[in-house]
């Protein structure tokens, strides 16, 4: 994998999808810093994005490869529009390794668990070997979490890491706090049978390091994960996934906070049980 290509995964295991990685500095860098207008120019340089750009090629990376799901199309199941309106049952209550899990065995169980397994596959957790072994093996199907374990560790290397701030084990440098939390904003079904589904996730999220030293400030991402799901001992696992830019805003022009409130915020604020 080298950085500043662009990477495409096509058919295969990660399904269809496209991930543009570009060097910090580059002037082709769509993403920039502009959502911090008014700071230092230090500030809105694009580093701010690197991690980002990593993030979602070592994705892509981990992706290649192999043979992906069949899911039945059903044609009361076509793409539509759909609020995501209370529907009277209730979340999961139950979690294995600090994921969601127990979803129900419909359409709205799929869509819960395509946004809660998303947090999951971009979180800081996944960039720390021991913790990664646990999600790999509570979200993904059992026949594929060998396979995608080896691949996420390829792409995870400790030169990758060091990339982000991080050492070999995923943790930050004293004083540092290694940010990378994922918010759904909504679901879509667009294949649904008893067997499988596929639920595309609309996603935002923060990345970065916060520390008065970092070279990697945290900053925000939109992009739509698509999942490839299957009923597998009970629950919905992931067979195959893959993600793409977007669709994003228009950029606000909110003050950035400083390194510790970003940190602060990320330590008291916790995250959520998404259900449909």
């Amino acid at each position: 994998m080298s950085l500043g290509d662009e990477h495409e995964t096509s058919g295969g295991y990660g399904g269809t999808g496209q991930t543009r990685t570009r060097l910090p500095g580059r002037d082709d860098d769509l993403h920039g810093g502009t959502r911090r207008g008014g700071r230092s120019s230090s500030r809105s340089l694009v580093t701010v994005v690197g991690v980002v750009v990593l993030l979602i090629a070592a994705i892509a990376f981990a992706n290649r490869g192999g043979g992906g799901s069949s899911s039945t199309d059903d044609s009361d199941d076509s793409p539509k529009a759909a609020a995501t309106a209370p529907s009277g049952e209730k979340p999961v209550g139950a979690k294995a390794a600090g994921i969601p899990s127990g979803f129900a065995h419909d359409r709205q169980g799929a869509e819960s668990a395509a946004a809660n397994y998303a947090v999951a596959l971009v979180s800081a957790d996944i960039l720390k070997p021991a913790r990664r072994t646990e999600i790999v093996q509570q979200v993904f199907i059992t026949d594929k979490q060998a396979v995608l374990e080896e691949r996420f560790n390829k792409a995870y290397t400790k030169e990758f890491l060091s990339k982000l701030g991080l050492d070999e084990n995923g943790n930050p440098v004293a004083g540092n706090t290694y940010v990378s939390r994922t918010v759904p904003i909504g679901t879509k079904v667009t294949s649904h049978s008893d067997t499988s589904a596929t639920v595309e996730v609309w996603c935002s999220g923060v990345f970065g390091t916060a520390g008065e030293k970092s070279t990697n400030p945290v900053s925000s991402d939109w992009f739509t994960m698509t999942l490839q799901l299957r009923w597998a001992d009970d629950d919905w696992k992931v067979d195959s996934f893959s993600q793409k830019d977007g669709p994003a805003p228009v950029p606000g022009d909110d003050k950035a906070s400083t390194a510790e409130e970003m940190a602060k915020a990320v330590q008291e604020y916790g995250g959520f049980t998404y259900a449909r």
